[in-house]
């Protein structure tokens, strides 16, 4: 599977190493992509999902629930 936050949708971006003498070779910005298996209470079972730090704080703030119906919408599900 790619390095896709499955709740927030974001992946890897691509940029520039600049050397000291400005030579620029491209390069790639990874997301902080971390596995876990999450408990959802309301289907009454353990999920593992790929989550970005930042996604792991949007399911501390809003729910797991509703973060899931939210990525679902959008179509990172």
């Amino acid at each position: 599977m790619s390095k896709i936050c499955q709740i927030t949708g974001k992946k890897a971006g691509v940029g520039n190493n600049v050397s000291h003498s400005k030579r620029r070779t491209k390069r790639k910005f990874n997301v902080n992509l971390l596995s876990r298996k999450l408990y959802w209470p309301e289907m009454d079972e353990w999920i593992e999902i790929k989550v970005s730090a930042n996604g792991l704080r949007i399911i501390d703030k809003i729910g797991l629930d509703a973060a899931l119906k939210r990525a679902a919408l959008k179509g990172y599900i």
